[in-house]
C-alpha cells in the first residue's frame, strides 16, 4: 500500500518528534543552522512509506521543536539514488558555486549509481549547491567528485578544519564493509586528497555508516579540547540491530587517533558492553551533528528506528520519526572522557502548566501502583529513585493496568532496563518485543531519570545524561496511565515531576 492510498488512522504520529507528513524517512542528512533556522534534511522516499527511491527530504525549525516540511530538496533520478551526506556553508566561495557576496550552501552526498549509468554499482561522493539558503538545489555537472571504485563507500560528513596543519575542508566517510572511516582533504570541495583511515575498532558486528568528527572541550575547559569520532553500525548494537558508537581522541588535521579504543580489529562479543555507545536502546541510528550552531554548541539528531523491523512498524501514512535533538558535551567520568547528552529544544512553549503533576517522597511497595492525576500520552518525566529491598523498580509509562512500557533499575546487576514486551502493538516483527538493558551506577545512592514519552516512543536520559536509551513503542491511544513499581521488595521515589505536552 502506497503512502497516497494509506487509510490507517494516524494513531502514533509524534507530538515532540519530527516525522514526514505521509512518506518514509531514515538517516538525517545535511544538518545545519543557517540564517537563523535549523535545517534537517533526511533520507526520504517521496513516493511511498517504505525504503526506496532515495532522495533528500527537507524540514526546518526555529527552535528544534516545531518543524515545517518542505518539498524534496535533492531528488533521485534515472542515474542515481541520493544517499546520506552533509551540508557546509561555503563562506569563502571556495567551490565557486556562489559569489563572494553571496556564498553558497554545498551538499556533499553519496551517489548510489543505478544499473545503466556510467558508474553502475558504484557509490561515490557528489555535490549539489544552493543559492537560496537551502530550499532549492542544483547538482554539480562534474559529479562525482570522489570515486574510489567502491560499491560500499558512503555517507560523507564534511567539516572545516582550522588548526596547526592549516585550513581546509575535511571529509570523513565510511568504507562500510571494511569497517573503516576514510579521511580526505580539499581546498575547494571538488578535488579530494586522501589523508588517512581509521578502523576496524570496537563495534564491527555490522557495516559502518554515517561517521562524524568534531572537537569538544573536556569539562567545559577551552584549553582541553579533544576530538570525537562517531560511527554508526548495522547490525551489532548492544541490544541487537542498529546502533551508534563513538571514540574520543585527537585529530591533527591528518589522522584521528583514538584514546578510548577497547578492541582493535574485529569486535569481541564478550566486550560489547565496554564500548562507548551513543545510545543503548534499539532505536537510535545514523546520528550526526549540526554544523554552524551558535556558541559552538554540538547538537545531534538520529533516526528513531532499527533496520531489523524498520519497514514493518505500524505507522501510516508516514513511517519513522527522528529523535529529539540532543546537546552533547564531553566530561570526565571515572577518569575517562565520556559524552553527556540532554534533550535540546524549546519544550516550554508547547507545555501545559495546568496539567503539571508532582509527587514528593513516596515509598513503593511490592507491585505496580498507578499515579492518579499523572496520566498522559506526551510527557516529560523527571524522577529520582532510591533502592530498597526490590530487585527491580521504576516506572510504567503509557499503561492501562495490563499493558505498559517498564523503565526500571536493577541495582544488583547495575542495569537500566526498558521492557516493551507489553508496550502495545509488538507482533508486526519477531524481534520487536524486547527487554533491553544498559549499564548504570547509582550517584550518591540515587538513580535520576529524565524520560520523554511520545505517542510512539520513549527517550530515557539517565544520571543526568550519562546513559541514554531510545525505544519505539506502539501503545493504544487509551493507554495513558503512569505508574511506579517494585518487584520482590520495596524502593522509594525521592521526587517525581511530570510535564504534559500537546
Amino acid at each position: 500500500m502506497t503512502a497516497a492510498t494509506a487509510t490507517t488512522a494516524d494513531t502514533f504520529r509524534p507530538a515532540l518528534h519530527y516525522a514526514a507528513r505521509n512518506t518514509w524517512l531514515n538517516d538525517p542528512n545535511g544538518l545545519i543552522f543557517h540564517d537563523g533556522v535549523y535545517h534537517l534534511y533526511y533520507q526520504n522516499n517521496p513516493l511511498d512509506n517504505v525504503w526506496g527511491n532515495m532522495s533528500w527530504g527537507h524540514a526546518t525549525s526555529p527552535d528544534l521543536t516545531t518543524w515545517t516540511e518542505h518539498p524534496v530538496a535533492i531528488a533521485c533520478d534515472e542515474e542515481e539514488d541520493i544517499f546520506s551526506g552533509s551540508i557546509v556553508f561555503d563562506r569563502d566561495n571556495s567551490s565557486g558555486f556562489g559569489t563572494d557576496s553571496a556564498p553558497p550552501l554545498v551538499a556533499v552526498y553519496t551517489s548510489a549509481f543505478k544499473p545503466g549509468s556510467a558508474h553502475a554499482g558504484i557509490q561515490a561522493q557528489s555535490l549539489a549547491y544552493s543559492r537560496d539558503g537551502g530550499y532549492t538545489w542544483t547538482k554539480h555537472t562534474a559529479n562525482p567528485v570522489l570515486n574510489r571504485g567502491s560499491a560500499e563507500f558512503r555517507d560523507p560528513k564534511v567539516i572545516k578544519y582550522d588548526g596547526g596543519a592549516g585550513s581546509y575542508w575535511v571529509m570523513v566517510a565510511a568504507e562500510a564493509t571494511d569497517f573503516q572511516v576514510v579521511l580526505y582533504k580539499s581546498e575547494d570541495l571538488k578535488s579530494w586528497e586522501l589523508l588517512s583511515t581509521f578502523g576496524p575498532a570496537n563495534g564491527t558486528g555490522g557495516v559502518w555508516e554515517c561517521p562524524d568528527l568534531f572537537p569538544l572541550p573536556v569539562d567545559g575547559d577551552p584549553d582541553n579540547v579533544q576530538w570525537v569520532l562517531t560511527v554508526n553500525l548495522n547490525p551489532g548494537g548492544p541490544n541487537n540491530g542498529s546502533a551508534g558508537q563513538y571514540f574520543v581522541g585527537d585529530f591533527d588535521g591528518g589522522a584521528f587517533t583514538s584514546a578510548t579504543t577497547v578492541t582493535e580489529g574485529l569486535q569481541d562479543p564478550d566486550r560489547l558492553g565496554e564500548y562507548q555507545w551513543l545510545d543503548w536502546g534499539r532505536d537510535y541510528y545514523a546520528a550526526v551533528s549540526f554544523s554552524d550552531v551558535p556558541d559552538n554548541r554540538r547538537l545531534m539528531i538520529a533516526w528513531m528506528n532499527n533496520w531489523e523491523y524498520a519497514n514493518q512498524i505500524p505507522t501510516s501514512p508516514w513511517r519513522s520519526p527522528m529523535t529529539l535533538a540532543r546537546e552533547i558535551s564531553l566530561h570526565t567520568i571515572e577518569g575517562k572522557p565520556r559524552l553527556i547528552q540532554e534533550a535540546a529544544g524549546d519544550f516550554a512553549s508547547i507545555s501545559d502548566p495546568a496539567r503539571a503533576f508532582r509527587l514528593a517522597h513516596t515509598e513503593i511497595a511490592d507491585g505496580t501502583h498507578i499515579l492518579d492525576g499523572a496520566a498522559g500520552s506526551v510527557q516529560r518525566i523527571d524522577v529520582t529513585l532510591r533502592p530498597g529491598s526490590a530487585t527491580e523498580f521504576g516506572l510504567v509509562v503509557r499503561g492501562d493496568g495490563d499493558q505498559g512500557t517498564r523503565i526500571g533499575i536493577r541495582p544488583v546487576e547495575g542495569a537500566l532496563v526498558v521492557d516493551r514486551r507489553d508496550s502495545g502493538k509488538t507482533g508486526f516483527h519477531e524481534t520487536f518485543a524486547s527487554i533491553d538493558t544498559a549499564p548504570i551506577r547509582a550517584i550518591d545512592g540515587d538513580y535520576k531519570l529524565t524520560i520523554f514519552v511520545d505517542r510512539c516512543s520513549v527517550e530515557v536520559f539517565a544520571q543526568e545524561g550519562q546513559v541514554t536509551m531510545t525505544e519505539l513503542i506502539f501503545p493504544a491511544p487509551t493507554s495513558t496511565d503512569l505508574a511506579v513499581y517494585a518487584l520482590g521488595g520495596t524502593a522509594a521515589v525521592t521526587n517525581l515531576d511530570v510535564i504534559h505536552y500537546a
